[in-house]
């Protein structure tokens, strides 16, 4: 069951695990796995393993489930930059909210 959040943002957010691929446009390191918390059309929030400056650049890819397109699964490609960094959790993974600038659909491969 998706649930959408609603607060001073402006925008509606959902509550969304989704697997996303995530690339630093100031480093010259490949691609590291990270999973979403929550998704709305102006930015996502997710977990990463390793720290990240405020206002560094990204780019992340993730797939829209049926739930969110209505259709089939979609691909979205999102050039935006970090807005936020939360502290370390337990477990070590350190919260990232990002802001979509730019974003594109994948064709299916």
């Amino acid at each position: 069951m998706i649930q959408a959040q609603h607060d001073q943002r402006g925008t509606r957010r959902f509550a969304l695990r989704l697997p996303v691929t995530v690339r630093f446009a100031d480093q010259n390191a490949g691609e590291v796995a990270a999973q979403t918390k929550d998704v709305s059309a102006r930015g996502v929030f997710f977990y990463l393993d390793s720290n990240i400056e405020e206002g560094s650049r990204l780019e992340f890819t993730l797939t829209l489930p049926p739930e969110i397109t209505l259709t089939e699964s979609i691909r979205v490609r999102c050039k935006g930059r970090v807005v936020r960094v939360d502290p370390a959790s337990p477990d070590g993974k350190v919260g990232i909210a990002a802001i979509i600038e730019q974003y594109e659909f994948l064709a299916e491969q």
